[in-house]
């Protein structure tokens, strides 16, 4: 029997009501090691109830006090143009979330926080950090900074801090001795087990939310369908990638016989001692 439901399961599902906002509430203060209190949420990608439509992506936008908004994305498909969804995704609560005439000062603070369960990019950590900084080209020591009047218009430090923030977690590539409080809210996500040990804020709140035995008859249903959908998307994405390897391997077996048979040929050598030697059809070999 399950103890505990998925992190991202309980985004898309029971994070519907304010009160249950403390345990994202801690996994945010933890991440950006500042206390973050949600005020509002914007939007939750419900309309995806049913795991037939074989989507796994949940979005979820919420609003802390100072209106600064957070995209919470969990992504377990592949998706090789993941980077570029990263960067709509900001744009677009830019441009829904400022109003027709307001001045550009007036744009709030994106987050856009991207939990994936694929390899995405090469690197060898699990948690990265992307912002936006103007350094000058002829001077690498050279960052462009705010000006006392602009620090004090956008409440702002640095020019960083007014563009948005993308955080990303490749979470399967965590594999350390969960001891710091964001380590312990990544062994979380990738294992979905929360032990007596893990104290990081909202750990302890999540380990209550969280338990299976606690949803109704119908979620526990849509919870093992949803874990049944997820083991299969798996299973049919190692089989391509075991297809794939393999053709590639022929491809590569033949394009070395074509080569092996275009310097035979080269030779002068006889098209049926080339055919028999590399076992392509003369037919092929004549084109060469």
């Amino acid at each position: 029997m399950e103890n505990y439901v998925r992190f991202d399961w309980m985004i898309k599902r029971l994070l519907r009501n304010k009160a249950d906002t403390v345990v994202l509430e801690g996994f945010l203060s933890v991440l950006l090691e500042r206390q973050i209190t949600i005020t509002n949420i914007l939007e939750s990608e419900s309309n995806q109830d049913y795991e037939l439509q074989k989507f796994n992506r949940v979005d979820l936008l919420v609003e802390d006090e100072t209106k600064a908004k957070y995209i919470i994305e969990v992504q377990n498909d592949h998706e090789i143009d993941f980077f570029q969804r990263m960067v709509f995704g900001t744009s677009k609560v830019i441009a829904q979330y400022t109003k027709m005439g307001e001045a550009y000062g007036k744009i709030t603070k994106v987050y856009s926080i991207n939990i994936v369960y694929f390899g995405l990019g090469q690197g060898k950590g699990y948690v990265y950090k992307g912002t936006t900084t103007f350094t000058n080209i002829f001077d690498k020591n050279d960052i462009l900074q705010l000006t006392p009047k602009q620090k004090e218009l956008y409440k702002a430090e640095a020019v960083c801090n007014i563009f948005p923030e993308y955080y990303l977690l490749k979470v399967n590539n965590f594999d350390e001795y969960a001891i710091s409080p964001l380590q312990q809210w990544i062994s979380v996500l990738k294992t979905g087990d929360i032990p007596k040990e893990f104290t990081a804020q909202g750990l302890p709140e999540a380990r209550e939310l969280l338990q299976f035995n606690r949803l109704s008859d119908e979620e526990k249903i849509a919870y093992r369908r949803y874990l049944e959908n997820l083991t299969y998307k798996q299973s049919m994405l190692e089989t391509m990638n075991i297809l794939g390897y393999d053709e590639a391997l022929k491809k590569g077996e033949h394009n070395e016989k074509l080569a092996t048979a275009r310097r035979m040929k080269a030779e002068n050598m006889p098209l049926d001692l080339i055919a028999r030697i590399t076992n392509l059809p003369i037919s092929e070999i004549e084109t060469l």
